[in-house]
């Protein structure tokens, strides 16, 4: 039971996972941050340049029998208030668990 003043404030690294394992049912989720490799970059003046550049590798079910562009849609759609309060860029792998056994 906490005071209902409190307020938690999770990194963007967590709101993305837990958006995209709440809806895809990921398997494997892997979320890193790489901001740090894009700090003196142009389109990051005058930021904070925390928190905007992710790789995010997913397998999920749901990808089945989608192609890669309707794939990295979905995760585009999960994320959109993100990419709306400063996420910058997304690297993005995409699989279904069968593409990941095939291997």
């Amino acid at each position: 039971m906490g005071s209902r003043g409190a307020s938690l404030v999770l990194s963007r690294a967590h709101r993305i996972k837990g958006k995209l394992q709440s809806a895809l049912e990921a398997s494997v989720l892997e979320v890193e941050d790489v901001s740090y490799q894009h700090a003196g970059h142009a389109a990051m003046k005058g930021t904070s340049g925390e928190e905007t550049h992710f790789n995010v590798k997913i397998v999920s079910p749901k990808f089945d029998g989608q192609s890669l562009v309707k794939r990295h849609r979905m995760v585009y759609d999960l994320l959109a208030d993100e990419l709306q309060s400063g996420l910058h860029a997304l690297s993005i792998v995409a699989k279904t668990p069968k593409e990941t056994e095939a291997k």
